[in-house]
């Protein structure tokens, strides 16, 4: 292999690895804009306990229902796209 040449293996470890971040980031800014928009009524210098407990449920019930969508697609995946 030349300089200019990577390893396919070494390429597709960097893909994923990218595929992960970017999808971490899409994550990571859509439970903050759509549960601090629910849960942050009033923005000031410190939340509530009430802000704070709603902005945890919030972010769970994303997460779960991620994990299920997820579940959901891989075993489509698996099943051959069906």
């Amino acid at each position: 292999m030349s300089n200019g040449e990577q390893n396919p293996e070494a390429v597709m470890h960097q893909v994923k690895a990218e595929l992960a971040n970017a999808y971490a980031q899409e994550f990571f800014t859509t439970v903050r804009d759509k549960c601090f928009a629910k849960c942050v009524t009033k923005p000031s210098g410190s939340m509530s306990s009430g802000e704070s407990a709603c902005l945890e449920k919030c972010v769970d019930r994303y997460v779960e229902a991620t994990k299920m969508i997820s579940h959901v697609v891989l075993q489509a995946y698996q099943r051959g796209g069906q």
